[in-house]
């Protein structure tokens, strides 16, 4: 330890707190404070590990950097240390990837969740998945040197029983982790209607405050303005957009322009209309406009001002909420609709933290074992296709992971986590 000598003027003693002071070049004090020390294999990263710890403000711990640089340290890459960690087998891939979902955490519910994953619950799925797949591929492999008997094999070992297990427990695992993407990243809900229809109101109303500023002049919403609020624990991000109509306002033009690509990005359209006027010629042309594969949503908004009362109905197959956003009166339908259309099943304990290259894996291992129920009798197809499912499954904890892969996923973590 080298440069703690020399910036602390001592050896550090493992594992133990020790109280210092931290010396520049010319043995003038720098701060004082902490030095810890971890050696290998007993820390994060598996490596000697010591960490200093000064006083919070930047100047004093830029000083503090500057000199350890000086030492010869060097700064952190992105993700470098959760890397080393991986690399050293102190952490799976999934684990070192929820150290980065934890810090991003954008509600209590996603960071208890980040929590689960690090600790390894979700590679304990990944695992016994593993582990049953292995299980099953020495089953078929063990005979593959006697092709008379594939199918009285098969019967004999309830080699499909035991894949329909693989694939139920894989469907459950995939389902967990797609409960728990959606906690990561939340789901975007556009506001779209015509200038005056209460959009910005209804934002409003869902984010229980005053964001957007409401009035009766037609156009008051230029641009998209953006709010994140939470619906049992997931994150919701709202746009509210400028009203939908043709402009010679230039402004009001490259509002209904931005508008247009917002929709595009939507995971949810909340297309709102003015419940004592209904869809007239120009809400049609709007409609024709909105992506058919985007999930859409109808508010009839301002029920107050006709009578009509809160509810939710069908109509052509579509979801209609009657609400008000000026009194409250049918927004919770509206969350509560949001979360279905999102797949939520509000059981977050189970849900497991996943980011979309873990969805493709599961998904792709499913393919795989779905392929092998659908081979019958042929043993080495049956045991390619198992190989095949394990490798993705394996992706998820790195088991099987190329180098760019691990350079793409640990460039995308905040400086040395």
């Amino acid at each position: 330890m080298p440069i703690a000598r020399a910036l602390t003027g001592r050896e550090p003693k493992p594992r133990l707190a020790g109280f210092v002071r931290f010396w520049d070049g010319d043995a003038a004090p720098i701060d004082e404070g902490i030095v810890l020390y971890f050696p290998g294999p007993a820390s994060f990263t598996g490596e000697d590990v010591v960490e200093f710890q000064g006083h919070g403000g930047p100047v004093v711990l830029q000083m503090l950097l500057a000199r350890c640089l000086e030492l010869g340290a060097r700064l952190a890459e992105p993700g470098e240390f959760s890397r080393r960690a991986f690399l050293n087998g102190k952490l799976d891939l999934a684990q070192a990837e929820a150290v980065a979902d934890l810090i991003e955490a954008s509600t209590a519910a996603a960071a208890r969740s980040a929590v689960r994953s690090l600790t390894g619950a979700f590679s304990e799925e990944i695992n016994r998945l593993r582990d049953e797949l292995i299980d099953l591929r020495m089953l078929i492999e063990a005979t593959l040197d006697f092709p008379e008997e594939e199918v009285e094999f098969l019967e004999n070992t309830r080699a499909f029983e035991r894949l329909a297990r693989v694939r139920a427990h894989l469907e459950g695992v995939l389902e967990r982790a797609s409960q728990g993407a959606l906690l990561r990243t939340g789901m975007n809900v556009v506001l779209v209607g015509q200038p005056n229809v209460g959009k910005s109101s209804l934002l409003n109303a869902l984010f229980g405050d005053e964001r957007a500023i409401v009035t009766d002049i037609a156009g008051t919403t230029r641009d998209a303005l953006r709010e994140t609020i939470q619906i049992d624990g997931i994150p919701v991000h709202i746009i509210d957009t400028a009203g939908l109509r043709e402009s010679e306002d230039v402004v009001e033009a490259l509002g209904v322009e931005r508008t247009w690509r917002e929709v595009e990005r939507a995971d949810v359209v909340v297309r709102i209309l003015d419940a004592g006027v209904g869809i007239s010629e120009e809400d049609l042309h709007i409609d024709a406009r909105l992506p058919q594969g985007v999930e859409r949503l109808t508010v009839h908004n301002k029920i107050d001002l006709y009578g009509i009362e809160p509810g939710r109905s069908e109509v052509d197959g579509r979801v209609v909420i009657r609400l008000s956003a000026k009194d409250g009166a049918g927004v919770d339908r509206l969350r509560a609709e949001l979360l279905r259309v999102a797949g939520w099943h509000a059981d977050a304990e189970h849900a497991l933290l996943a980011r979309e290259r873990h969805l493709v894996a599961l998904r792709a291992a499913l393919e795989h074992v779905v392929a092998a129920e659908a081979l019958g009798g042929s043993l080495e197809l049956f045991a390619e296709e198992l190989r095949l499912a394990q490798e993705r499954v394996c992706e998820i904890t790195g088991e099987f992971s190329a180098d760019d892969l691990l350079g793409v996923i640990f460039s995308r973590f905040c400086i040395g986590k």
